[in-house]
């Protein structure tokens, strides 16, 4: 039954791998133009003598003809408006004009440096932040989701990336490179907090994100090599929803009482843990020990459980959930959590640690290769305000996390899986949200 429970996981996350690097591909086919039409000859030689007074040549077009002329091509921008990098470059390829999904050089700067895209205001932004490092250092996930839902809706960089869809679909692109880089600042320093406060308090399985970790920088080196500038913005906010909710799907059944049943030792170690904290005992001297490792079998213990995993599982694991993770412009840690949670086996209180140190050498790693292969576009003003309130909640989340019970911990992930999957699924492949 264990080794069956691996195999349905490594099918899973070989499923969810496929799906993520599909819209690539169709975003290439959706570049293809249709034929031209094919003219008709008009027979000659043959025909009947032309009619008195009329020449053989073609009558020249009327002035009511040449109004019903098409109209000339749009006036593009035709400069960079001093924006670097690439999004300067789909600016001035972008049309002129104060309508939506055109650019109007005169307007007031917003986020990127793009006359007439929305303002962001900072003190939000900073709030939002610490939310968004808050529920990262808790439950070792939903850091780049949150962060998403922050500059997709709650900034409005969202629905002015996709008005550029048809004016400007490279701009629509860079922006959504943009976007993703963006979360993926925001989760990668609230994992570098994180993992050095778990570890501190020995609820990091350092082992498992070493694995975890050397797994992920594969995965995550090629995606923004395939995808970049490739992916529009509604493909990207589409697959952003479907991914949140099946995880969240899969973990609300580990949350079930059939789903529980091959979790005695998690829930053994979590009721150990919860009681020290009420008892006020030794936590760290209970925390995570290694009894032994190797390249195919390795041992942990926290509170009096153990817990044993395969080092090259993980391994593949981490590139399957980086390349998913880097594709979509998340930590990962939607996927890590319920990997460690079913493959390890391990409770909430030591998986948070070890998502952490897996996200930050995938972030790293998957940062680098959007500026400097996919050529995104950073707003360093609003990327330094958000960082602030990053350090705040990653600060104030492990200090919390331990006085919240580890069901609690899955169920809150769940509710935010469920209504974030559905709203960015129905936006993204059907055009209007299904929840408020």
């Amino acid at each position: 039954m264990y080794k069956n429970r691996w195999k349905v996981n490594l099918v899973s996350l070989m499923l969810l791998a496929f799906l993520a690097l599909a819209p690539a591909a169709w975003s290439q086919q959706d570049t293809t133009q249709a034929p031209a039409p094919a003219t008709q000859e008009t027979p000659t030689g043959t025909a009947p003598q032309q009619q008195q007074g009329m020449s053989s040549e073609a009558p020249a077009p009327s002035a009511q003809q040449e109004a019903q002329a098409p109209s000339e091509e749009p006036k593009l921008v035709g400069d960079t408006l001093g924006l670097p990098g690439k999004i300067g470059q789909e600016v001035a390829k972008a049309p002129l004009g104060t309508e939506k999904g055109q650019i109007d050089p005169n307007a007031p700067r917003g986020v990127f440096g793009i006359p007439g895209a929305p303002k962001v205001n900072y003190i939000i932004a900073i709030l939002w932040s610490v939310w968004v490092g808050w529920i990262f250092s808790t439950v070792g996930a939903f850091g780049g989701i949150m962060a998403g839902v922050g500059h997709m809706t709650v900034m409005g960089i969202g629905p002015y990336a996709k008005s550029f869809a048809k004016t400007a679909p490279g701009l629509n692109k860079t922006l959504t490179d943009s976007v993703r880089t963006s979360n993926q600042f925001l989760v990668g320093l609230s994992a570098l907090i994180s993992t050095i406060n778990y570890l501190r308090a020995k609820r990091l399985a350092w082992p498992v994100g070493i694995a975890l970790a050397a797994g992920s920088i594969a995965g995550a080196l090629f995606i923004p090599w395939l995808t970049g500038g490739k992916v529009s913005f509604k493909q990207y906010q589409g697959w952003f929803g479907l991914f949140v909710f099946v995880v969240g799907a899969f973990l609300f059944y580990e949350t079930t009482p059939k789903g529980q049943e091959s979790k005695k030792a998690a829930k053994q170690a979590a009721q150990a843990f919860e009681k020290a904290i009420k008892e006020k005992g030794d936590l760290a001297g209970q925390g995570v020990a290694f009894k032994s490792f190797s390249p195919t079998h390795a041992t942990f213990t926290f509170f009096g459980a153990e817990f044993k995993f395969n080092p090259i599982l993980v391994f593949f694991g981490g590139i399957l959930i980086a390349a998913i993770s880097s594709f979509l412009g998340v930590g990962g840690g939607f996927l890590y959590v319920p990997f460690l949670t079913t493959v390890v086996g391990a409770p909430m209180y030591v998986v948070a640690g070890t998502s952490a140190m897996a996200v930050l050498l995938s972030m790293i790693t998957s940062i680098a290769g959007y500026i400097t292969v996919a050529k995104a576009g950073m707003d360093w003003g609003l990327i330094g305000v958000e960082l602030i309130g990053i350090f705040i909640g990653s600060m104030i989340g492990p200090r919390t996390q331990k006085y919240i019970p580890d069901i609690w911990l899955k169920r809150i992930f769940v509710i935010l899986a469920f209504y974030v999957g559905l709203r960015y699924f129905s936006l993204g492949f059907f055009g209007k949200s299904w929840v408020p």
